[in-house]
């Protein structure tokens, strides 16, 4: 079955070449992009949607998520506008709440997460282990999260649990709780930053995770200068992310992680030229919340480093999937241009999941960009440019949704 989407008024396709196309067309034959053009040079089509002049981007790609918990934080949440500081000790409540709920309710409560991501133009997410902190928890953790969401990340580095001491528990982690997550997981992540784990901690965690063949990345830099970064580049780990707290440094180390990469032979297919390096993920809605500075997005990119943007979607510190809000929040207040915006948030996540390359070739179809043989993960938008979602901040302007060529909504 083949569908001819027509009468697109902007197409802005993130692909390799950067393009945005007026008065376009794009055809989807099942899970796949099959073309896309001109619409009046489109071929046929078992079927046609009239896209009424609105606009058209790849489906957002939110690459650091916390979807799998039970419980309510309103009270911290409340404390903090009060004036109070964040820390990372405000995860221990989630903990309890996880684990006291069974199977069936926590599964029920991530799909009604995943499902309010993809109803505003989200069509592939990655999501965290890490309100478990034990080892039956945290297996149980990523194994829902597999059946509910793209990319699973174990993050048993999370926090140290109440009463256990560091470094018994980040032998656990590096352990017998990685071994039981390892079926689940593709990825494994670890929280340095002061209150959760030591640069060395975090070292032994980075090392075991990568001995076990998982994909890295870092929680770094949140809530001051650290290690984190540098940890990150050094492993070679797909991200970073928050990276509010930056030194020339800091900059200086990732800008060099991606030197000798070429963007312009990447996201079409191929796997770019030259070794690719560390992204640099923003997570503006955090930042709001924590009443964080945001993170030096505009330095970054000026430096070389390729950004992404993501909701980090969690109880106590960004409770919303809204990938939009993101994207606003990143031109408004972070000097983003609309575009630079829009493909932090779609290729850039991707980028951060290593899925920017595949196609009909390899069978492992890229996302994050609209390309023949990429995934179909479409986000149809009730605005004739993508420049409206900051010109229009905070309105629902997501008008239908595609996910692996399937109409979402």
């Amino acid at each position: 079955m083949s569908t001819l989407i027509t009468n697109i008024a902007e197409l802005m396709t993130q692909d390799r070449d950067h393009r945005v196309l007026k008065d376009a067309a794009v055809v989807v034959e099942g899970e796949r992009i099959a073309w896309l053009g001109r619409a009046a040079d489109a071929p046929a089509a078992d079927e046609s949607v009239d896209a009424g002049g609105r606009a058209l981007l790849p489906g957002w790609v939110d690459s650091h998520t916390h979807l799998i918990f039970a419980g309510d934080r309103t009270a911290e949440f409340e404390a903090r506008m009060a004036g109070e500081g964040y820390s990372a000790g405000g995860i221990a409540v989630t903990t309890g709440a996880t684990r006291s709920t069974g199977d069936f309710d926590l599964t029920r409560l991530a799909l009604g997460r995943v499902a309010e991501a993809v109803s505003q133009g989200t069509t592939y997410l990655e999501t965290k282990t890490g309100y478990g902190l034990d080892i039956d928890n945290e297996a149980r953790s990523a194994r829902i999260a597999s059946t509910v969401v793209d990319e699973v990340t174990y993050l048993g580095a999370h926090l140290v649990p109440a009463g256990m001491d560091a470094e018994d528990y980040t032998d656990m982690v590096c352990g017998p709780m990685l071994s039981a997550v390892r079926p689940f997981v593709r990825w494994a992540d670890v929280f340095c930053e002061r209150g959760a784990f030591t640069e060395d901690q975090s070292r032994r965690v980075l090392q075991a995770c990568r001995d076990a063949g998982l994909g890295l990345r870092v929680h770094g830099n949140q809530l001051g200068e650290g290690p984190g970064v540098q940890l990150a580049v050094e492993f070679g780990a797909a991200s970073v992310d928050h990276v509010n707290y930056l030194s020339a440094a800091d900059v200086d180390a990732l800008a060099a992680s991606w030197s000798g990469w070429d963007d312009a032979n990447s996201g079409a297919g191929t796997s770019g030229t030259g070794t690719r390096g560390t992204v640099a993920t923003c997570l503006p809605a955090c930042d709001l919340s924590t009443r964080q500075p945001l993170a030096p997005g505009r330095e970054l990119l000026d430096a070389g480093v390729q950004l992404a943007l993501a909701s980090n979607c969690n109880p106590g510190t960004s409770y919303t999937s809204s990938m939009a809000f993101c994207v606003t929040t990143a031109v408004l207040q972070m000097r983003l241009s609309v575009h630079e915006a829009v493909r932090a948030a779609t290729y850039g996540g991707a980028l951060a999941l290593g899925r920017e390359s595949g196609n009909d070739v390899d069978g492992e179809r890229a996302v994050g960009s609209i390309a023949v043989g990429h995934r179909a993960d479409l986000h149809l938008l009730n605005a004739p440019s993508a420049t409206h979602l900051a010109y229009r901040p905070g309105m629902p302007l997501t008008h239908a949704v595609w996910r692996a060529g399937v109409r979402a909504r």
